[in-house]
């Protein structure tokens, strides 16, 4: 990978639209070469894909909480089957498994406070396996 490859990877992050032609005037390039080297990323793996930000008051999803989650019990068993429960939540709009505490680090995103609390305890705390749920909410978001 060159500059001429990170300047367009750059290019795309900032703005995922960008017509072919745009991007190979944005980077120094005319149109037939800058295309080979967006698919030749893409077959590569580097880009994997192209996605809308959305507004999510829009969609009614302003109100977003970081949660960390502990497990009381860690087997294969368990932790396979809250991994698969919690990613199937629409709520949780990001899941990470940590290393050390917490076990796991949830982004989720819902309508209000109300519908927040709802989903905690009728959803999140019902999965087998947690022995605690914290959860923080953001005053500010600086840098997304």
């Amino acid at each position: 990978m060159d500059r001429t490859d990170r300047a367009i990877i750059e290019q795309l992050r900032q703005d995922g639209r960008l017509s072919n032609t745009d991007l190979a005037d944005r980077v120094g390039l005319t149109p037939a070469p800058c295309l080979r080297r967006v698919r030749r990323l893409e077959q590569a793996g580097v880009i994997t894909g192209y996605h809308a930000h959305v507004d999510p008051n829009q969609i009614g999803r302003a109100f977003e909480v970081i949660v960390n989650v502990d497990l009381a019990v860690k087997d294969r068993a368990t932790v396979a089957r809250f991994e698969s429960d919690v990613a199937s939540f629409d709520e949780v709009i990001e899941f990470r498994r940590m290393f050390g505490l917490p076990d796991y680090f949830l982004r989720v995103a819902t309508a209000d406070l109300a519908s927040f609390e709802r989903f905690v305890t009728t959803r999140l705390e019902d999965t087998p396996g947690i022995a605690r749920v914290v959860s923080h909410l953001t005053m500010k978001t600086i840098k997304p």
